[in-house]
Formats: C-alpha cells, sequence, structure tokens
C-alpha cells in the first residue's frame, strides 16, 4: 500500500511541476532565434529576428507540404496558419489558437512570445509536455512583414525539449501564495488570498482542461464536478502561477 501512495504523489508531482523547454536555438541565415516552453498545460513560443520581416515557424520535417502548422509574424492579426503544399500561401487557421502575449522591438530586432495549449486546436501540431525532439522549419521574408513568400532566409531545425523543473525554492515560494479549502470538497472551494487571483483553469489527471472560471468573490463551485481528482491551475495578478490539487467527492 505504501509503495502504491508513493507512486501516486511521485505521479502527481510530476504532473504538477514537470516543465520542458528547448533553450533559445539561433536558426542560421535568418538571424532569427526560437524557444519553447511547456508546462502541464500549455506551450510558449518565444520567438526573435528583424524587426523589419514575416517570421516564420513551422513544425515537422515536411517544410511546407499539406497540413503543416505554422505559427507566422506578419502584419495580420493572424499568428496561426497551415499550409497546402508546394509554393501556395498558407492559410490563417479559423481558430487562432496562438494567443500573442507580448510583441517588443528593441533596435532592429523583434521579440515574439505567444501562448496555446499544448494540443492546440484541429489541424494543429501537439505539442508533448515531455522530453524528446521537434522537429521544425522557419523562413524570413525581408523587406517588410507582409505575409508572402520567404527569400533565401529559410532552413530545418531540432528542437531539443530537456526539463527545467521548478526548484526546491520556487515551489515552497509558489504553493504559500493560495491555498484551497474544503478539501476534499463537495459544492464550494474556498481561496486564501483571493485578491491576488486572476483566473483558475480546472484540469482532470488526464490533463484534459474542465473549465476556466474568474473568482468574483473568496470561492468558485465545483459542484458540477464528478468525483475525483483535479488539478487547478492558478493564474496571479502578478503573472505567476500556482498548481493545487483538489479532491472532488
Amino acid at each position: 500500500m505504501k509503495k502504491i501512495l508513493l507512486t501516486f504523489s511521485m505521479v502527481l508531482v510530476n504532473f504538477a511541476w514537470a516543465q520542458f523547454s528547448s533553450g533559445t536555438v539561433t536558426l542560421p541565415v535568418t538571424a532569427m532565434t526560437v524557444k519553447l516552453d511547456t508546462t502541464p498545460t500549455g506551450v510558449t513560443i518565444t520567438v526573435t529576428g528583424d524587426s523589419n520581416s514575416m517570421l516564420g515557424i513551422g513544425f515537422g520535417s515536411v517544410g511546407m507540404g499539406a497540413g503543416a502548422d505554422g505559427f507566422i509574424y506578419n502584419s495580420s492579426a493572424n499568428r496561426d496558419y497551415s499550409f497546402s503544399g508546394g509554393v501556395n500561401p498558407p492559410t490563417a487557421d479559423a481558430s487562432q489558437d496562438w494567443i500573442e502575449t507580448s510583441n517588443t522591438v528593441s533596435g532592429s530586432t523583434r521579440t515574439l512570445v505567444a501562448t496555446r495549449s499544448l494540443s492546440g486546436g484541429a489541424g494543429d501540431f501537439a505539442i508533448a509536455n515531455a522530453a524528446g525532439t521537434i522537429n521544425i522549419f522557419y523562413s524570413r521574408k525581408s523587406g517588410g512583414t507582409s505575409l508572402g513568400y520567404h527569400d533565401a532566409g529559410r532552413g530545418y531545425a531540432v528542437l531539443t525539449m530537456t526539463a527545467s523543473t521548478l526548484s526546491t525554492n520556487e515551489t515552497v515560494v509558489n504553493s504559500k501564495k493560495v491555498s484551497i479549502y474544503p478539501n476534499p470538497a463537495t459544492s464550494l472551494v474556498n481561496f486564501k488570498n483571493s485578491d491576488k487571483i486572476k483566473s483558475v483553469d480546472i484540469y482532470e489527471t488526464s490533463g484534459r482542461k474542465v473549465k476556466s472560471v474568474k473568482p468574483e468573490g473568496e470561492n468558485i463551485s465545483v459542484e458540477d464536478l464528478r468525483s475525483g481528482s483535479y488539478y487547478f491551475e492558478i493564474q496571479f495578478k502578478d503573472g505567476s502561477i500556482s498548481y493545487e490539487k483538489l479532491i472532488k467527492e
């Protein structure tokens, strides 16, 4: 019984805190860099490059082949694209799953940051929160940020995702930011320091998001959740994130 409990606890810890990163990868010819960071619930892409260029990152090893998925910075508001093969221009996805969270220019360098769920939407390349490699292709169209066919600035690369689990100190700090009670709960869950919370995403142990809520007081209803274990991804107003486990009776 002790072994079972220990194994279960290790699974919970891995889910709650495991994160992976490619580190910053230089993309030859284009003067671009890319970095992927994953958590149990999402992925963040950071791209740098010339501020007056279209900058594209595609996923997979087939380049602009039919069905390939891409993240493209251009003068439009769209960032999520699909390719149809050949030299045909990419098409903006109906569902823009990449959400741009930052777009800054320093000198002649643009830095873009965007986030999405691990699975994305229909036709998107699923990204695992795990160690491994991810094949990408990339391109730059200089002379303006409008969407168009790239010039000679293109190539392929492999991103190696390695563990970047929070340190013990970071874990302790995060865990003290908020607490939920009662736990187990049947109908309502209360939050300590609720005034610091921006939103709460609730996940099953499989990693599937159940719902998102924005607390309007010190508690939220969990009456509609089935009995079982859940994880709360709590996003704070200062931009930090904490994870808490809830048992729903």
